[in-house]
């Protein structure tokens, strides 16, 4: 499928241009659109972008995030079914020694049923599960008297 999957985090970079990440996430998106592939999110991913976009910026920036994914066609959601609830919560109680929410792993379940091995998001639990992440991480400068490996 060519398709990348939007996380929260991903959605919440692009939206708020206050987020360290907020231009490489809006170019990594871009760049998907414009190479053909398909932005997927899900329901639960849906929520909780809402949620944060209100909190941090405004209830009207929530409402403007909304409508304009609300008018895409280049945006397919999945919705999160019992089965796939089930299979999320199997994901959330295995991986004990990690930090994962439980969106995160509706995410994964989702993600690995679609086959999809990109996810624009800035959240590290998707990268701990074998996905790509975009944007890829800036490259830091390594500190003086460091040597690279």
């Amino acid at each position: 499928m060519n398709a990348v999957f939007v996380d929260t985090a991903g959605w919440v970079a692009c939206a708020d241009a206050a987020d360290p990440a907020h231009v490489r996430a809006r170019d990594a998106r871009d760049a998907a659109l414009e190479a053909g592939q398909t932005l997927i999110t899900t329901d639960f991913v849906v929520d909780e972008t809402l949620t944060l976009i209100r909190f941090r910026l405004t209830l009207a920036a929530a409402d403007a995030w909304w409508e304009q994914i609300d008018r895409t066609a280049r945006l397919r959601w999945e919705r999160v079914d019992s089965e796939r609830f089930e299979k999320a919560r199997h994901l959330f109680f295995q991986f004990r020694d990690k930090d994962f929410s439980f969106t995160d792993c509706t995410s994964f379940v989702v993600m690995r049923e679609l086959r999809l091995t990109h996810a624009l998001t800035t959240d590290g639990h998707f990268r701990q599960m074998g996905f790509q992440m975009l944007p890829v991480a800036a490259r830091r400068a390594p500190r003086p008297g460091r040597r690279r490996r």
